[in-house]
């Protein structure tokens, strides 16, 4: 792991007050990230570009469960803070165990606050988004790249469990 990007929430809140003294932003996501591919890759860059550090909130696995169901995460929330924290991108990687943000919004203060275009502000958990306003961080919405998604890939991966292997290695020459 490169433990030197993996921060607590209060460490973050003392980088967020070094940067308003040099005049740079945090930027702040979070989400599960149980499987990374091509989608979660541009839209961390997307994110970064909006500012000077990137902040990446890493959802528990007792909170992706409650999301996301039986069954997830695929990965441990140390494997995926890993990988993310791997990504050049990617400045600090945070863990939260709650199923909503709203805490760790609070005491980080991200000057911007990044999702995917599976949201608009309205509908951003209304916690959340209170907590986004009472701290006066700028929300940014980056669109989604079509098809690219975990939810995505896992059915494509029981598709070929169920037969597609076969169906798209048949055509291969031995």
């Amino acid at each position: 792991m490169i433990v030197a990007k993996l921060k607590s929430a209060g460490e973050l809140a003392v980088l967020r007050a070094k940067l308003d003294s040099r005049g740079q932003r945090l930027v702040f996501t979070n989400g599960c990230f149980d499987l990374l591919h091509v989608g979660h890759v541009r839209y961390l860059q997307a994110a970064s570009a909006l500012g000077d550090v990137l902040v990446v909130a890493v959802n528990g696995d007792d909170s992706v469960r409650a999301l996301k169901g039986a069954g997830r995460p695929v990965n441990t929330e140390l494997d995926r803070a890993e990988v993310l924290a791997a990504l050049a991108c990617v400045d600090f990687v945070t863990v939260f165990q709650s199923v909503r943000v709203t805490d760790l919004i609070r005491t980080v203060k991200p000057h911007v606050y990044v999702k995917g275009g599976d949201y608009t502000p309205e509908s951003l958990d209304a916690g959340e988004r209170e907590a986004l306003e009472s701290v006066g961080a700028k929300i940014e919405i980056v669109a989604l790249v079509p098809g690219k998604s975990t939810t995505e890939t896992l059915r494509r991966s029981r598709e070929q469990g169920a037969g597609g292997r076969e169906q798209e290695t048949a055509g291969a020459n031995p």
